[in-house]
């Protein structure tokens, strides 16, 4: 029986990521906007959205998003953090990035630009280039699941990265039942902070490939739970 578990996983594995060489950024085209719900620890505390706005004229692509959740006890703040970022995607390769993060009065960025077949980014944790196969940590786009590494959209820095698949899963959300796949995104760099490593749950959904949950721990339980789609 494990055999034959093994086996099917694979073959979905295999099927999913068929489906995927055969898809791209282009494939969000039709979508307006997505919202996700932020919780820590089962208490929800912020929201996370993003609007897509297709050029279909000039081939591009245009992502805009915005976060903002505050930590609260017994009423008062005790940390609150926004960020806002776009991407712009050409013939479904990203070629701009631009992001700013107040991450409780710590300011971060990135700018990030397609060049020489390179991206270059200037980020407050990294500034230099990197191949163009590396996706935007933003988990929205179902490619981040084949880089071989990830660019933090808050700082720039390049986590480079291991993704399990760990099979089918019918979830939960809202009342609303998606039948998912279910990945898990781990660092590989070992020399990495405890605090920076990647350690991150994603779910997709099986049939649109559109992101609709992810979960990490870090300093409690976090869950990002889809809201809207349209």
């Amino acid at each position: 029986m494990l055999f034959v578990k093994k086996l099917t996983y694979i073959f979905i594995f295999l099927f999913f990521f068929n489906n995927l060489s055969l898809s791209h950024v282009q494939h969000y085209s039709e979508l307006n906007s997505i919202t996700f719900e932020i919780y820590r620890n089962n208490k929800h505390i912020g929201e996370h959205s993003f609007t897509f706005i297709n050029y279909s004229d000039k081939n591009e692509l245009l992502v805009t998003s915005k976060i903002n959740f505050k930590i609260k006890k017994l009423g008062v703040v005790l940390y609150k953090y926004f960020a806002e970022g776009t991407e712009v995607f050409k013939d479904g390769q990203l070629v701009k990035f631009n992001s700013k993060t107040d991450q409780n009065g710590k300011l971060k960025y990135v700018n990030l630009e397609l060049k020489d077949k390179n991206l270059i980014i200037d980020g407050s944790s990294f500034k230099g280039k990197t191949d163009p196969k590396n996706q935007l940590g933003t988990w929205w786009n179902h490619s981040l699941v084949e880089a071989p590494a990830q660019i933090s959209a808050v700082s720039g820095r390049i986590i480079h990265q291991k993704v399990d698949f760990l099979g089918k899963e019918t979830i939960k959300i809202n009342n609303i039942t998606y039948k998912t796949l279910h990945f898990k995104f781990t660092s590989t760099d070992k020399k990495m902070k405890e605090n920076k490593k990647l350690n991150t749950d994603v779910w997709y959904d099986e049939k649109t490939l559109n992101w609709v949950k992810a979960s990490f721990d870090k300093k409690g339980k976090w869950e990002y739970r889809l809201l809207s789609i349209k």
